[in-house]
């Protein structure tokens, strides 16, 4: 299985976007991540659709849209339209879960689900079949650079076991703290996409194109 990168554009030089996503480009990544935070359901505001719509205009890198926000359902149609090609929503923040996985789909768009480290897998036992990509948060959502939670590993294993066993082609991603040391510790227990921050892709003392290399090479 083909492991694929998604590049978390929070920590991109926001400064210079246009510049960061030609690197990313040229370097190979299969997806820009975007962080989407509302300062509720997570401590820290982020993106918005804005931003979205006006990278969708310089780049057909698929956007892989991660809302890490209160009541996503009342959003998914504004990142939909904004040019979203996957759309993951916690199950923490939804009281509907189902509805807000048909929502997503009826929108156009790819449906992921993501979970929270402390967030049992049994949460997906009645979702999994309805979507594409399981998220599973290897840091607590909110802020770039923090240390992984070790346990998410045996829970990504688990996650593969579950998938397998049921017959489903679902991607499985992570995202938190994907350094070029743990980044193959998760593709072993099952990981096939990495969201990838400063601790491997936009690394502060590599640049973007060296980042990606090193990553290559440790996955190797």
């Amino acid at each position: 299985m083909k492991i694929k990168l998604s590049a978390s554009v929070m920590c991109a030089n926001l400064s210079c976007l246009k510049k960061d996503i030609k690197l990313l480009e040229e370097g190979g990544v299969d997806y820009l991540h975007f962080d989407i935070m509302d300062g509720h359901f997570v401590p820290n505001l982020t993106l918005g659709s804005g931003i979205l719509r006006s990278l969708r205009k310089i780049t057909e890198l698929p956007f892989d849209t991660h809302l890490m926000i209160e009541e996503p359902a009342r959003y998914v149609p504004v990142f939909a339209k904004a040019g979203s090609s996957i759309i993951s929503v916690h199950v923490e923040a939804c009281s509907h879960l189902n509805r807000t996985i048909q929502l997503i789909k009826e929108n156009g768009v790819r449906a992921g689900v993501a979970l929270n480290p402390a967030t049992p897998l049994r949460r997906l036992d009645y979702i999994l079949e309805e979507v594409s990509q399981v998220l599973i948060m290897t840091v607590n959502p909110g802020f770039a650079g923090q240390k992984l939670v070790p346990i998410t590993i045996s829970k990504i294993e688990r996650l593969g076991e579950i998938i397998e066993k049921k017959g489903l082609k679902i991607d499985i991603a992570v995202d938190g703290n994907v350094s070029f040391a743990n980044a193959p510790v998760m593709v072993k227990a099952g990981a096939n996409i990495l969201v990838c921050g400063t601790s491997s892709i936009f690394h502060p003392h590599l640049g973007i194109k060296k980042g990606i290399t090193k990553l290559r090479e440790a996955l190797k």
